[in-house]
């Protein structure tokens, strides 16, 4: 049977551009590749590049202080928000050209419409045009979700935060993952009056019980008002204002309420259910480890099928895709050990087992130190810095590494290699120590501050 394509991929995030990309360009297959929105996806266009750009706009508040702190004759300025989001708008425009050139330039047939799979090897775009296709790939990523409530229509989300005219004086944001938690941070550095709220006990819920108690105190130092076991009742619109009426009593008003706590597989009206494609509890495509679907022809990766939700791993998901259907060598997707960084403020970085998780699977030993960073201290500040291990007793190895400070993003994507690659406890004191360094306690930590 002859097909239109070799492979027709709907989706043109990370994960789908390289999947087409690389069996297109490098393995010579008739690919072709539909969006319906803004190519790049999420991570691109409203998630990880925009924000990481907003991070460090909004990290400049706090260099004023230290400069003058090092003798600098410097003085604190206003925010221009239409300055800042000007130039990033230009970026955004600029890196989807990339995306799309990337897409050309390997000899992909793009189609900027929306896409729905009528059978097993066949698309249908919106505009009624049907493409067959011998591998169907479906990489439709993600949109965050706000429950319904009363006034829940009034809140945005992180898609829309990018887009505001202007910056609010204050801002409401609900959640409290790393997106609630990234951008109380941002539009705390840039100058708006933040309040935070999480109905949970503690902020970062899955990641070290220490490091994000760190990050949860010094977001509160830093001027975050941050409200724990809290949530939103009902919300109005009062004027120009909305006003939120929450589970502690308070009703405040504020200029925008963003909610982060959560996020959806975009899966729904794709004609998956029809062909037997199996759906999860979340809605997510359900895919085996070589990311293939019940349907042999059709496969699914990134955020789509909610295992670990992270850009670098669509990317890896699909060149794993690649490498099974077109080169003729099964490889399963690794998803253990992937090191990690939350662009909060501090900044973590992580890769492997907490704390919590390692002691219930087995006896460990934890070093650990927290103290103030040269730089910060030299200036008068308060910030302190967590550096910290999960070492198993019995093989001695690195379970987990845990890291809150400037640049631990930077950080543990080196450490990430060495807990990959299985290193031990004495491997990291065999490391010799760069000096003066913050990540020099990584490898100086010699007695374990507790066992479990």
């Amino acid at each position: 049977m002859s097909f239109d394509y070799d492979l027709f991929v709907i989706g043109g995030g990370s994960g789908g551009v390289r999947a087409a990309r690389v069996a297109a360009g490098e393995n010579g297959a008739k690919v072709a590749l539909a969006e319906e929105d803004r190519y790049g996806g999420t991570c691109v266009i409203r998630g990880c590049v925009p924000k990481k750009l907003m991070v460090f706009a909004s990290e400049f508040s706090g260099m004023v202080g230290d400069a003058q702190a090092f003798g600098w004759d410097i003085q604190r300025g206003a925010f221009d928000w239409s300055t800042f989001h000007g130039k990033l708008v230009a970026e955004l425009d600029r890196l989807e050209g990339i995306y799309r050139n990337i897409l050309k330039n390997n000899g992909v047939e793009s189609f900027d419409q929306r896409a729905r799979v009528v059978d097993p090897h066949t698309v249908e775009l919106a505009d009624g045009a049907r493409k067959t296709a011998k591998h169907i790939l479906v990489a439709t990523g993600g949109r965050p979700v706000v429950p319904e409530f009363s006034g829940s229509e009034l809140a945005i989300t992180s898609n829309e935060v990018f887009h505001l005219e202007k910056l609010p004086e204050s801002m409401l944001i609900v959640g409290g993952g790393y997106i609630a938690c990234e951008f109380a941070g941002i539009m705390n550095g840039l100058g708006v009056k933040t309040t935070q709220f999480y109905r949970g006990a503690q902020i970062l819920r899955g990641f070290d019980d220490e490091a994000r108690g760190l990050i949860s105190e010094e977001m509160c130092q830093n001027g975050i008002d941050l409200h724990l076991g809290t949530n939103v009742l009902e919300m109005k619109q009062q004027g120009d204002k909305i006003w939120v009426k929450a589970t502690n009593g308070s009703e405040r008003l504020f200029d925008v309420v963003m909610y982060a706590t959560g996020r959806a597989p975009n899966a729904d009206d794709l004609g998956l259910e029809a062909l037997g494609v199996a759906r999860g509890r979340k809605g997510e495509i359900i895919v085996d480890e070589y990311s293939q679907t019940g349907v042999p022809s059709i496969y699914a990766i990134g955020d789509v099928t909610d295992r670990v939700n992270l850009t670098p791993v669509a990317i890896r998901e699909g060149m794993a895709f690649v490498e099974t259907v077109f080169k003729g060598n099964p490889t399963p997707v690794d998803h253990e050990l992937i090191p990690t960084a939350i662009f909060t403020q501090p900044e973590m970085g992580t890769v492997g087992l907490s704390e919590e998780e390692a002691a219930a699977q087995e006896p460990i030993e934890v070093y650990a130190t927290s103290f103030k960073p040269m730089q910060k201290s030299f200036a008068g500040g308060t910030q302190r810095v967590l550096m910290k291990l999960i070492v198993s007793q019995a093989s001695r190895k690195v379970l987990g590494c845990h890291i809150v400070a400037p640049g631990a993003g930077e950080m543990i994507q080196l450490a990430g290699i060495a807990v990959k690659m299985g290193a031990t406890k004495e491997d990291f004191d065999r490391t010799v120590a760069v000096h003066p360094v913050m990540a020099e306690e990584l490898v100086t930590m010699r007695q374990p501050v507790r066992t479990a």
